[in-house]
């Protein structure tokens, strides 16, 4: 039995996006239709020369720690995270999921480009806020935010925002406005460096499998 290619996949709803494209492409992902509180899963591909994939589910952040400790193969990440975190390893295809953007933002009205020097944003992402400001030329202290950036302006701790948005609503709600997208987001395959070594050919056809089905819905 061909040994599986062990697979990091965040919960949730990218998890289920996933789960679509691998089931069009020959995996049987039956087992994560309803995995309880298991966190490994197998799935098998319809053609039994090809290898299974063992899923593990994981938390959004571990994602990425999990491929560059070796332990998973491939994994499949959101743009967002790969820039924040970085790593040991390659990133071979867009999945066209989870279509996002990187966008500062401030309370309507503010002056934040024409205010204060000291400028402060707020953002779970320290790492892309500091690269990006950089690149507009804007200097600003950065105020890392594990949980909503939204309420860090709205209480005074700072100037504005920089986060991910796909619809703007919550923005809106908390009367914030979007002051300039900075770059677009979707979740990416990506592969440790050993891992390709090691199982290329069977890596390549899988992605081979994967641009193949999103090729297809694109041209719809």
């Amino acid at each position: 039995m061909n040994t599986p290619i062990r697979f990091a996949l965040a919960k949730g709803r990218l998890e289920k996006q996933c789960r679509a494209l691998l089931t069009r492409i020959g995996y049987n992902c039956a087992a994560l239709e309803d995995p309880g509180r298991r966190l490994l899963h197998t799935l098998p591909h319809r053609d039994p020369g090809r290898a299974p994939l063992e899923a593990v589910l994981a938390k959004a952040p571990d994602v990425i720690t999990y491929l560059s400790r070796g332990v998973c193969g491939i994994a499949v990440a959101g743009k967002d995270t790969i820039m924040e975190q970085g790593g040991p390893f390659y990133e071979l295809l867009d999945l066209k999921l989870g279509q996002f953007r990187f966008a500062l933002a401030a309370p309507a009205g503010s002056d934040f480009f024409e205010g204060a020097e000291h400028r402060r944003v707020a953002t779970k992402y320290p790492c892309v806020a500091r690269r990006a400001l950089a690149a507009q030329g804007i200097d600003a202290e950065i105020i890392r935010i594990e949980g909503s950036c939204e309420l860090a302006p709205l209480l005074g701790l700072s100037d504005a925002i920089l986060d991910i948005v796909e619809t703007g609503d919550t923005l809106r709600e908390n009367g914030l406005v979007i002051l300039k997208d900075l770059m677009p987001l979707s979740a990416r395959l990506i592969v440790n460096v050993a891992a390709y070594k090691l199982r290329r050919k069977e890596i390549d056809l899988l992605v081979e499998d994967l641009k193949g089905v999103i090729d297809n819905a694109n041209d719809r």
